[in-house]
């Protein structure tokens, strides 16, 4: 009689899955592990494996997630990982039923996502082009204001995700540029615009990685990304920029908590709505497969009827 397999050769054989057939990325990878890891330890203490739990142990997984103080958005991720597990196991045979598939969720409205103000917006760039511009600043601290310059200046011309935005290549900063080529979640390519400000931000940066280089006299290998770092994925990282955007926050009297590369690019989407723009337009620049993701944006919209109709309708109190 063949050996059931474990909790954790399952947990491998659904994210080889994720991977190959729905191009999941790394961070999405890396979240089901946690969630399912954390499932397969709780199951491993009422002496339940993958394959034999039921419904009602899962039940129990749930409410002891509740007991630990987890939100609700938490728990509805867990249940949703849970899902996604079962219905793998289901379809590969290695279970006959699906224990998750009754199961509800808690109820949990929407949250409307942070957005800077247009004016938040302005003051973050303009407290970040004159530390680049800083006279007394060394060549280094100078390439770092302008990096940082540069990519805020990106970052709100696009929408692009932080992890997108940091791994752009070198050749995104192109002269003759006018569109990038931007590799998205699930390996999708997207065409996003860039403005001049945009435009100018890069070749600024550029010129002064170049200067620097040059006077330090080395022929250093070019890197093939447009924020090089040291580390090991080749460029900067996520975590790196947030905690400088934050000082940058800090520095500009806007609460650092409130600043963020994701609450930017809400800031983007949001702007563009209040402005006019199309959904189904602002849902392709995002990068969004679905539009009820780019709906939650829909409350921007929904002010400026309100007070489109406020202002100009006749009958309006004025």
């Amino acid at each position: 009689m063949r050996a059931k397999p474990s909790n954790a050769k399952l947990i491998d054989l659904f994210l080889d899955m994720l991977a190959a057939e729905q191009g999941a990325g790394n961070n999405t990878l890396d979240a089901y592990r946690r969630d399912l890891t954390d499932l397969s330890g709780f199951l491993a203490a009422q002496s339940q494996t993958f394959v034999g739990a039921d419904t009602q142990v899962l039940r129990d997984y749930l409410a002891e997630l509740d007991t630990r103080g987890f939100k609700s958005s938490s728990v509805a991720r867990r249940l949703s990982a849970m899902r996604h597990l079962f219905r793998f196991l289901l379809n590969e045979r290695t279970r006959s039923d699906d224990p998750a598939a009754i199961l509800s969720g808690p109820k949990r409205g929407r949250s409307l996502p942070k957005v800077l103000s247009i004016a938040d917006v302005d003051r973050l760039l303009t407290r970040a082009k004159a530390l680049a511009g800083e006279a007394e600043a060394s060549p280094q601290e100078r390439l770092r204001a302008l990096r940082l310059y540069c990519l805020l200046e990106v970052l709100y011309a696009t929408g692009l995700r932080v992890s997108e935005l940091v791994s752009l290549p070198l050749s995104a900063a192109r002269s003759d540029a006018r569109m990038i080529v931007v590799r998205g979640k699930g390996n999708k390519e997207r065409l996003v615009p860039l403005n001049d400000a945009s435009r100018r931000a890069m070749a600024d940066y550029l010129a002064a990685m170049e200067a620097l280089k040059a006077s330090k006299r080395r022929n250093a290998a070019s890197s093939k990304w447009l924020f090089p770092s040291f580390g090991e994925s080749g460029h900067l990282t996520r975590q790196h920029f947030a905690r400088d955007l934050k000082e940058l926050a800090a520095s500009a009297g806007l609460a650092p908590r409130l600043v963020s590369p994701h609450v930017l690019r809400h800031a983007f989407a949001s702007h563009l709505l209040h402005n006019g723009a199309d959904l189904r337009i602002v849902q392709t620049l995002l990068g969004h497969t679905d539009i009820s993701t780019t709906q939650i944006y829909t409350h921007v919209v929904e002010e400026r009827l309100k007070s489109l109709v406020r202002d100009l309708h006749p009958l309006a109190e004025k």
